[in-house]
């Protein structure tokens, strides 16, 4: 998303070499990405390898000056540790997602560079091996008094002016039109209001109008436009369309739109179309499909990969590979970040908000946040996706957190959204407008400092050095039964900087504490410990009563712990997707017959219990059931059988049957529950619950 212009020759500090040239020389283009290297001589000053500048005249129809600043040619010393990805070109797309620098610096945010300095931050990117700028564009993102919408303000007007900065500094342009007045997304794509009322023809000839005069206006500006996103996350529909024949005829009148400026200037403009939720292969697997059988014309299929939402790289790669094997379409990471820290900059809350998004073997550090973009390209690289955008890492606080900074905010834009929203987007905005929910994934600290993460994309290919050092130590948390004595782990993860470090700790934890904590009793603990080295530890203890059942809620797709008996060739029950009649989540155990009355049985087999006396209960509700139906709770141990009887009425009426002593000595219990009820009788089962009470 989210000045200015220094002198061209301040550029190059003293130890720096700067060149000038005429457009083109020692220039070479990559055609499927239009990512621009130059050949130059690097110096080194004291062991640092120093930035060279190369200065070059555009002379498509501009005046513009650009300076590029080439990437490493070995291996530098750094505060961060890099791992080198192996095979890597120089044109893999290093992007940054840069959309709502105009409104931070309108609001008074200033950006510095590595020497602590005020600089344009778009320079400092370009310093730091970035070589893609992606800027949204919304229609009018305005309300009819010229009020800005928030998150940037990113109108047409926006973008020229933040393209031409990046275009200066040697790197190329990514439009993402969103075809909204303000943000579009797997949740909301809300026609412009302009577009109001019409139909999907009208709207697709205002979408080629709006398309071909804003890239019309980008070139001539001098905006070095490589690549257009035609729609923003469209996985439910574009411009209020959602019906796939709709959706892909707007995308084809913009593909047509960029088809047609590509050609008048003679420009190679890669068109792509731009999905989230991967995760979800099949459902990947279709959208392709309907764009080769709709016909769309694109070159890249562009993903959303949030490490910590949208599943593994593993499985991003699958992704990738399917489009690329199964469409012959190339692929980019359109957007991804990290966080560096779990603090909150500005006192509105984070998108990201803590241990529970953490990735595994991840911290909350700015070490880490290098790492996962190292990880992430290096994953990417591997399965040929062109290139990675890292999404608003210079969207930072405006303001201090203990300060109400919602009057600049509203007046500048640069929160996720303002009140003035509310009209166009009543259900988010309108609701929840307020600061930035990214500061904490930015790759620039709260006071406009670049982090030494931001480096990680100049060291894609040769890597960096740093002293070895500890990253991170993940937090330890330990579950334990009521009644059982506590078992702590005798070592714990150490995650270092350079990861092939990785080790398995001893660890000493504070007996005193532990001895004084009563197991009988539920409760939260903090138990200090230390490692060898004297590192001081902490282990987050829960004394809670464990449900034992496995899968209770029947949530996880894997029932196979579950075994479903019943009389008769058709089975009455199924595992139903239906939150309303679900106990808790959204799958509950269902039972229905049309025809036929019903017996059948659901039942679990449990080992390796501990030794003591359980409490097993479960929710059941239903109706239409006949006086003499019969339900069962029932627990097996020791050949031994305990029920408690109970009886569905109406829909929502959970009843909750409960054994409460089963005295386990060998470990060994099967739980369950049988029904035998009428024809049209029906109802769901949720949420098993064995719980271990005492010794």
């Amino acid at each position: 998303m989210k000045r200015f212009h220094a002198k061209l020759l301040a550029l190059c500090v003293s130890s720096s070499l700067c060149f000038t040239a005429l457009a083109g020389c020692g220039t070479n283009n990559d055609a499927a990405t239009g990512t621009q290297t130059q050949d130059s001589t690097q110096t080194q000053d004291s062991g640092q390898t120093q930035d060279s500048a190369q200065t070059e005249n555009m002379s498509e129809g501009t005046d513009m000056e650009v300076t590029v600043f080439p990437l490493p040619d070995g291996p530098e010393e750094s505060e961060i540790y890099v791992e080198p990805i192996a095979n890597i070109s120089d044109d893999f797309i290093r992007g940054m997602d840069a959309s709502s620098v105009l409104v931070e610096e309108k609001s008074g945010v200033k950006y510095y560079n590595y020497e602590g300095e005020e600089q344009d931050v778009f320079m400092t990117m370009a310093q730091s091996g970035v070589n893609y700028i992606r800027l949204r564009v919304w229609n009018d993102p305005y309300d009819e008094n010229g009020n800005g919408y928030g998150g940037g303000n990113n109108d047409l007007t926006t973008a020229v002016e933040l393209g031409k900065r990046a275009t200066k500094y040697g790197m190329k342009v990514c439009i993402d039109f969103h075809y909204s007045d303000f943000w579009a997304d797997p949740k909301r794509q809300h026609a412009p209001k302009a577009w109001e009322g019409m139909d999907c023809e009208q709207k697709s000839n205002a979408l080629y109008d709006y398309t071909k005069a804003s890239l019309t206006e980008l070139l001539d500006a001098g905006v070095d436009v490589g690549m257009v996103q035609i729609g923003n996350e469209i996985n439910n529909g574009m411009s209020g369309e959602t019906l796939v024949p709709m959706v892909t005829t707007l995308l084809s009148a913009g593909s047509r739109a960029v088809r047609e400026i590509s050609k008048d200037y003679g420009k190679d403009i890669q068109i792509v179309v731009h999905y989230t939720n991967i995760e979800d292969n099949d459902a990947i697997d279709r959208i392709a499909t309907n764009l080769k059988n709709f016909g769309v014309d694109y070159d890249i299929f562009g993903l959303s990969y949030y490490p910590f939402w949208d599943g593994t790289n593993e499985n991003m790669q699958n992704v990738a590979k399917l489009i690329q094997e199964k469409y012959g379409k190339k692929v980019v990471i359109a957007e991804t970040s990290y966080c560096y820290t779990s603090e909150d900059g500005d006192g509105c809350g984070n998108s990201f908000v803590g241990i529970g998004d953490l990735v595994d073997g991840y911290g909350a550090t700015v070490q880490s946040q290098a790492t996962m973009i190292r990880d992430v390209c290096a994953a990417a690289n591997e399965v040929g996706v062109l290139g990675v955008f890292y999404w608003e890492g210079t969207w930072i606080p405006v303001g201090k957190a203990n300060v109400d900074n919602s009057p600049i905010w509203e007046e500048f834009g640069s929160g996720w959204a303002s009140s003035y929203a509310a009209d166009y987007d009543p259900e988010d905005a309108g609701l929840y407008y307020g600061g930035c929910s990214w500061d904490n994934q930015a790759m620039f600290d709260f006071d406009g400092y670049p982090l030494a993460s931001l480096n990680v994309f100049k060291y894609l290919k040769y890597g960096s050095t740093a002293p070895l050092a500890i990253d991170v130590i993940p937090s330890v948390y330990v579950t334990s039964d009521v009644g059982t004595e506590l078992s702590l782990p005798e070592k714990i993860d150490i995650i270092y900087n350079d990861r092939s470090a990785n080790e398995k700790a001893d660890v000493a934890w504070d007996e005193a504490q532990i001895t004084a904590i009563d197991t009988n009793v539920g409760g939260t603990y903090e138990i200090k410990g230390s490692l060898s080295d004297g590192t001081a530890v902490t282990c987050n203890l829960e004394v809670k009563m464990i449900n034992h059942a496995k899968n209770p809620g029947f949530e996880e797709s894997d029932t196979s712990m579950w075994k479903v008996t019943y009389e008769g060739d058709n089975n009455p029950t199924d595992f139903q997707r239906k939150a309303d009649d679900a106990y808790s989540g959204e799958v509950a155990f269902h039972f229905w017959s049309a025809d036929s009355d019903m017996e059948f049985s659901i039942e679990q087999d449990l080992t390796d219990l501990e030794p003591g006396t359980y409490q097993l209960m479960v929710y059941a509700q239903g109706g239409d059931v006949s006086e003499d139906a019969e339900m069962e709770l029932y627990a097996i141990v020791g050949g031994e059988e305990q029920t408690v009887s109970f009886m569905v009425t109406t829909w929502a009426n959970w009843q909750n049957p409960t054994i409460p002593e089963i005295k386990v000595t060998d470990g060994t219990l099967t739980i369950g529950v049988r029904m035998k009820c009428n024809a049209k009788s029906w109802g769901t089962v949720d949420d098993f619950t064995l719980n271990r009470i005492s010794d």
